[in-house]
């Protein structure tokens, strides 16, 4: 099991299209993959669900962990941090 906590920067933290994103990404990998918002205290959730993603609510500039237990654990978490860092498809907030 790895699991990495970070920021969320872009605009509209993990909503609609960026939750899209996120999901489809993590439904590449064989390993099962959550996420928890630590800023507001909800889940972990299942991270390959886009609507269990936004029941979590995450927003600009919430915390969050990202866990993936499985086979190919290391390529998820370094692939879904690449993707939240690089703004979820949107440009970072000024």
């Amino acid at each position: 099991m790895r699991s990495v906590e970070l920021v969320v920067s872009n605009p509209s933290g993990l909503h609609a299209r960026p939750a899209t994103l996120f999901t489809e990404a993590a439904a590449e990998f064989a390993s099962k993959i959550t996420l928890e918002n630590l800023s507001r205290g909800k889940g972990p959730v299942d991270a390959k669900s886009t609507l269990m993603l936004l029941t979590a609510g995450v927003s600009r500039d919430h915390q969050i962990r990202i866990v993936a237990d499985g086979p190919d654990e290391d390529a998820a978490i370094d692939a879904l941090v690449g993707l939240v860092s690089s703004g979820l498809g949107e440009p970072p907030a000024s």
